[in-house]
């Protein structure tokens, strides 16, 4: 039998030469015009399950902003789940340490708070995905609820997270800072360090309720704390 030749992979290119689809409404979370979380709402009455989404981009917003996810997000709700795709301040609009993480969780709270109201499940288990620094912010979601009570950035009612996926994330922020050629450069993961490792960079987090999956593309250059970001299989 003749050899199969591999398929060509995607590329960006091939990616944001298609049409982009469009949520089907938009919210605001904040005063700042990159407060907004994109609602995407699956066919049908439902109630659906649904995901919290945060995109990446090296933490910064003019690498990317919230509609590099709109292929992804689509591709979901064709398949009746719901998207909260989550818009927020980078470190080169005002964001990094507090801010990003302000933002991220004030919009994941919105969505403990209205998902109801947007026919998504409140008994389903909840699910954030991110990509490189949304990896990084998944999983940060998913370990803000073991902050100490009255931690700021914690909040007082936070968004209690089942399952965390980080697709090629950069939770290691402070291998991040010290990584040689670094993709996204060394002075973005320590503006979202802030010097503040234990509430921010997830492996030195404590240890939320969710299981914490990490995709491929985990890179950190230093060896991952045992029993820290796990490479769980959710099973429903």
């Amino acid at each position: 039998m003749a050899p199969v030749a591999p398929k060509r992979l995607m590329v960006w290119d091939d990616l944001l030469s298609r049409p982009k689809p469009v949520a089907d409404a938009t919210v605001r979370y904040g005063a700042d015009a990159l407060q907004l979380v994109d609602v995407w709402k699956p066919a049908g009455a439902g109630p659906h399950p649904a995901v919290v989404m945060i995109h990446g981009g090296c933490w910064q917003t003019e690498i990317a902003e919230r509609d590099i996810m709109n292929w992804i997000a689509d591709d979901l709700r064709t398949h009746g789940v719901g998207v909260w795709n989550i818009e927020y301040r980078g470190v080169d609009r005002g964001g990094g340490y507090p801010g990003t993480y302000q933002d991220v969780g004030a919009a994941a709270d919105m969505f403990a708070a209205k998902r109801a109201e947007y026919g998504f499940k409140t008994d389903a288990p909840v699910v954030t995905i991110g990509h490189s620094a949304g990896g990084h912010l998944s999983l940060w979601l998913a370990r803000r609820s073991a902050l100490a009570k009255g931690d700021a950035l914690r909040g007082d009612s936070p968004l209690q997270v089942d399952l965390a996926i980080s697709q090629g994330g950069l939770p290691d922020l402070r291998a991040q800072m010290t990584l040689p050629d670094h993709g996204c450069g060394n002075d973005a993961a320590a503006k979202m360090a802030g010097n503040a490792f234990a509430r921010v960079s997830p492996p030195e987090m404590p240890k939320g309720r969710a299981r914490e999956f990490v995709g491929a593309g985990f890179a950190t250059g230093r060896r991952r704390p045992a029993g820290r970001i796990s490479r769980a299989v959710y099973v429903p």
